[in-house]
């Protein structure tokens, strides 16, 4: 069920592609867009850790093609046919947050040099807390101070506003994921999907099912093969199928969408902030940071 919604956690403001081929006034940042404002975020901390007397590199483990989410199902064939399910892509990722210089700079620090380090980046005991009520009860907490908390107030503006309509739009799956999975043009496209793979000689029942067998069949170059051909035969269902209800990856989205749209009486003013922030962070990003290769 988690995977119907499944993505890449993103800081400051950005928010997941979703449809970038929709109007600035009617869409969510493209994956490009949100790329810039993390990277603007990156090039902030390490201004504000400079002045502090601190060495801090920008960290851009992926391109932006790397970077690109997987998602429920993927309908870009080419994509899909390079890259497979990601595997070597996250294996990448793993490597560089292993050596990420900014985690073997801090472990070179010890005792009062490190402790100011810290909190020169992420602030003291004294740090304001921002505070989230989430839909389907519980709370969030996050820290905000020190040099994130700078960079993400410079880009994001107030960061109790976005913090809560971050957190709530988040959790919204929690409202409607269910109803999703018993909606009848969502389950006709995922048996029409199964029969297109089937046919394909892959036999699965959604591709949550296929990205796990691709998955567990990963190890040496036979098993990234097949996760390409997997993946690939999964991007070739959907490149070709641009009519709904043929379409998976179509269907999700128009039918996610309804769903949300039923909350709106409940969540409209956390969804609308929720838009509306990151194109503001936008604006400033582009006076740092250039796009992202």
């Amino acid at each position: 069920m988690a995977a119907i919604l499944a993505g890449v956690t993103l800081t400051g403001c950005g928010v997941p592609d979703r449809s970038p081929a929709a109007p600035v006034a009617a869409r969510d940042l493209t994956r490009a867009e949100d790329l810039r404002v993390s990277d603007a975020e990156q090039r902030l901390v390490k201004r504000c850790m400079n002045r502090q007397g601190f060495h801090y590199w920008e960290w851009h483990p992926l391109t932006q093609e790397e970077s690109r989410p997987v998602g429920y199902v993927q309908d870009d064939v080419a994509w899909a046919r390079e890259h497979g399910y990601g595997s070597r892509i996250d294996a990448k990722a793993t490597w560089a947050r292993l050596h990420n210089p900014n985690g073997a700079y801090r472990r070179s620090l010890s005792g009062e040099r490190g402790r100011a380090y810290d909190q020169a980046l992420d602030g003291g005991p004294d740090t304001p807390v921002l505070t989230a009520e989430v839909p389907g009860g519980g709370t969030i907490r996050r820290k905000a101070g020190g040099c994130t908390g700078e960079a993400e107030e410079r880009l994001c503006g107030d960061l109790k506003t976005w913090f809560r309509a971050d957190k709530v739009a988040d959790n919204l799956r929690l409202l409607y994921v269910p109803e999703l999975m018993r909606d009848q043009l969502f389950r006709t496209a995922l048996r029409r999907w199964s029969v297109g793979m089937r046919q394909a000689s892959h036999p699965y029942d959604d591709p949550g099912e296929a990205q796990e067998a691709a998955r567990e069949g990963t190890r040496g170059r036979t098993g990234k093969a097949f996760e390409r051909g997997v993946q690939g035969r999964e991007g070739h269902r959907g490149g070709r199928c641009r009519l709904r209800p043929c379409n998976l990856a179509q269907v999700r989205r128009a039918r996610e969408a309804h769903y949300i749209e039923k909350l709106t009486d409940r969540y409209g003013d956390e969804l609308a902030t929720h838009r509306r922030l990151p194109w503001q962070a936008l604006a400033r990003a582009q006076k740092f940071v250039g796009p992202r290769p």
